[in-house]
This record gives C-alpha cells, sequence and structure tokens, in this order.
C-alpha cells in the first residue's frame, strides 16, 4: 500500500496523509486526539502495519537456513529490506547495513565492537554535550573497560555547539568522534559534514547518531561520508524492536564480532570458530524479521511521499508553533538554535513539566515530559525537566492551535 498523499512536486497533502494512520483517527478523555510526541515514538502508517502482518500471515519462517520455498520467501523479504535500507541511506553495499533493535543497540555494538578493536588505555572518545543517553552510556563502560577518556563539545545558551576549541578536543588521542544528527531534546541541527571533514582531516572516524534526522532530514552517509550511521525504525514510521547500523565495510570488516551464535559464523568446531562475511557477523540468532521487512515498508512510504516535501512541511509547522508559543506568558523555548528542526521544548513559568502533560493530556494532547534521556542537557540549562512537542509529518496548524489552548488552560488551571 502506498501513500494516497499528493505526488511529487507539490505541497504535502497532510489530510490524505493522515488518513493512512489508523490511530491518529481515535479520541483520548473525549477529545480528538492530538499526537505532539514523534520524536518519542511516530505512528504508524496501514502499509506498515499490514507489512508486519503480511509476513507472519504468509511469509513467517527462519532465514538463511533451509532450503523449502517458504523460508526462502522470508530470506528474499529480508534482505530485500536491507537493499530499501541500503538505498534509503545511499550506502555503497548492503554489506555495509547491520541489522539490530534500534540506536542504542547499533551504538553499543560500535562501542564494544570497535572499542576491542581499537581503544586503549589513554585514548579518547570525543562526543557533545546535547547527546542521548544511547551515545553516552556505552562509551562510558568502554572508557571503564579499558582506560579511555571521554571529552565532551559544549553548548552555548541557544543549543548550539561550541567549536571554537575543538583543536584542542580532537587530538592524536581520539579513537573516535560520536555526534548527534538533530538533537531531541533541543531540535538542534548539527554541522555535521564539516565535523565529519574536521576529524577525517586529523585521521578519525566518526559516528552520526541519525536517529531524529533520518525520518525529517535523511542521511546520504556517501555525502556525509560518515564512517558509522545509528538509527531505530520506531522514529521513521516503522516497528518498535528493529533498526540499523550501517558501517563502512572497511572498519567493519576489521571489528570482531558482537555477540556469538547463529547466523553469525561460517564454521564452529570446540578448537575454533570462523566468522560469516558481513554483515551476518554481526547478526548473531534470529532477529526481527517482520520488524526489518515493516522497516523497508515504512522507508518506502517516506520515500514516496519525498523528503524534501516533509522537511519543508515540519519546518512550516516548526515556525508556526515557535511564534504561537511564544505568546503564551510565562513560557520559555529551550533549544533556539540557528538550524532546527521540528522540536519544540519549553517550561511553561514555575510549573513542573510533568503537571504540564497531565492538563494536557486530559485535552486529548500527548508530548512529551521530564529530561528526554538528555540529562546532561538540563543540567546544561539547570532544569529538572522540560515539556517538548515534536511534529511528524501527519501533524497541522490545528493541532499547534490546540496545544496553545491546552497551555493557556494549564496556566488558568494554575492561577497564573
Amino acid at each position: 500500500m502506498k501513500s494516497t498523499a499528493a505526488p511529487a512536486g507539490t505541497a504535502l497533502d497532510v489530510a490524505a496523509v493522515r488518513r493512512d494512520f489508523p490511530l491518529l483517527a481515535r479520541t483520548a478523555h473525549g477529545h480528538p486526539l492530538v499526537y505532539l510526541d514523534s520524536a518519542n515514538t511516530t505512528q504508524k502508517p496501514e502499509a506498515v502495519i499490514r507489512a508486519s502482518d503480511r509476513f507472519y500471515r504468509e511469509q513467517n519462517a527462519n532465514i538463511h537456513r533451509s532450503t523449502y520455498r517458504l523460508s526462502e520467501e522470508a530470506t528474499a523479504a529480508y534482505e530485500g529490506a536491507r537493499e530499501t535500507v541500503r538505498r534509503f541511506v545511499n550506502a555503497r553495499s548492503t554489506r555495509e547495513i547491520v541489522f539490530t533493535r534500534g540506536t542504542t543497540e547499533s551504538i553499543n555494538l560500535l562501542a564494544t565492537s570497535f572499542g576491542q578493536a581499537f581503544v586503549k588505555a589513554g585514548d579518547e572518545i570525543l562526543i557533545t554535550g546535547m547527546e542521548h543517553h544511547s551515545n553516552i552510556v556505552p562509551w562510558q563502560l568502554l572508557c571503564e573497560r579499558t582506560g579511555a577518556k571521554l571529552r565532551v563539545i559544549p553548548l552555548d545558551d541557544r543549543g548550539d555547539l561550541i567549536l571554537d576549541d575543538l583543536g584542542r578536543l580532537l587530538t592524536e588521542r581520539t579513537k573516535l568522534v560520536g555526534v548527534v544528527h538533530v538533537s531531541n531534546a533541543l531540535g538542534t541541527i548539527n554541522p555535521v559534514k564539516a565535523l565529519i571533514g574536521y576529524a577525517h582531516g586529523k585521521g578519525v572516524p566518526v559516528l552520526l547518531d541519525g536517529a531524529q534526522s533520518i525520518p525529517h532530514l535523511g542521511v546520504d552517509v556517501a555525502a556525509l561520508d560518515c564512517d558509522f550511521l545509528a538509527f531505530s525504525g520506531h522514529k521513521v514510521y516503522g516497528p518498535t524492536g528493529i533498526g540499523v547500523l550501517y558501517g563502512k565495510e572497511s572498519w567493519l570488516s576489521k571489528m570482531p564480532p558482537y555477540q556469538g551464535g547463529g547466523d553469525m559464523i561460517a564454521s564452529v568446531s570446540f578448537e575454533k570458530t570462523t566468522y560469516a562475511e558481513l554483515p551476518a557477523k554481526f547478526e548473531a540468532g534470529t532477529g526481527n524479521l517482520a520488524g526489518a521487512v515493516a522497516l523497508g515498508t515504512a522507508l518506502d512510504y517516506v520515500t514516496g511521499l519525498g523528503l524534501p516535501r516533509i522537511a519543508a512541511h515540519e519546518k512550516d509547522l516548526l515556525s508556526y508553533a515557535t511564534a504561537r508559543l511564544s505568546e503564551i506568558p510565562g513560557l520559555r523555548i529551550i533549544g533556539t538554535a540557528r538550524e532546527k528542526a521540528s522540536v519544540v521544548s519549553f517550561v511553561l513559568g514555575d510549573i513542573h513539566p510533568h503537571d504540564v502533560g497531565t492538563i494536557l493530556d486530559q485535552e486529548g494532547i500527548c508530548i512529551r515530559t521530564g529530561h528526554h534521556c538528555a540529562q546532561p542537557v538540563m543540567t546544561r540549562y539547570d532544569l529538572p525537566a522540560t515539556a517538548r512537542a515534536s511534529f511528524g509529518l501527519y501533524n497541522t496548524r490545528e493541532e499547534v492551535d490546540a496545544l496553545a489552548a491546552g497551555l493557556r488552560k494549564v496556566l488558568e488551571v494554575f492561577g497564573a
């Protein structure tokens, strides 16, 4: 099933898009559902739901292990999804596409395997001050195991990286730079192409956390020349429990396996095991087969709509939401970077964000409140938490108006 939205070259037909997403038709607490939490997880179009259902109804068998037709069909569907991912990120080969459970597992795989091969005591890993916990904790664990050190690029009051001291932070001891493409807590779009170029000039590989950029901007790994890319299916209108680690073959071929077991072996004896070729070397056990197939469908869906049209629509929503929320007394937007994706984090006077979220929920409005798995960002701005509205391709200006009205309701409840 393809989207019923407008063809390429026209504006995004959001009304048609919304018809593709069955959950958006429901109500919450007697109100039309207003889902403004796509940075947390996106809703799923009918095409993705059907793809998962169809796999279990018509194709379910294990892959790579049998010669009967059903297994061959399942294998073809799974490997077809890998080719879809390769095409979507513009990788050179499907050997560079590893299926994982999501961004978190992708980065843990890299920290464990790359770390074992290339990181020792005294080495350094460089990340930024706006990373999600998934791009902090695995590197801390690596540093604890090896005696390496974690260094951090700071951010300014607007939410932009401070790159003045990059030459001091990125040294001959740096073994890898890990940078988030789009901040989930601030919406900042980082200058990753320039960072990658600078790091490569020093001979240092770069990991790009693309969890938030894949659904909004897309990522062309060839154009950016990143060495690694991690992203999750559920952020890009696909299922949970499936994700991708892209890695240049020149790096993946030198890294040891992350886990041992079925499908990652070439041969096993009690004396020695040899490993399968890429990417199977990093895919031990039976993975989320239906999830991979449905992820391929999700990427086809996004491609059919057109990333430029999605980006233009979301840019309009961000601009409109920024203006509407700025009219609300006592509301302060956290994260005003020069380049932003469709995320608006804010605080409302001295009202705790959890109270804001609870009252909005009673109006049928879904936002996220808390530290957004980015506690160092909250520490940087001396905040315990923020409220966050994040937009996807199915959101509308009318939903932004509903959010603004809901926030005024919050002020009324608290007598502010």
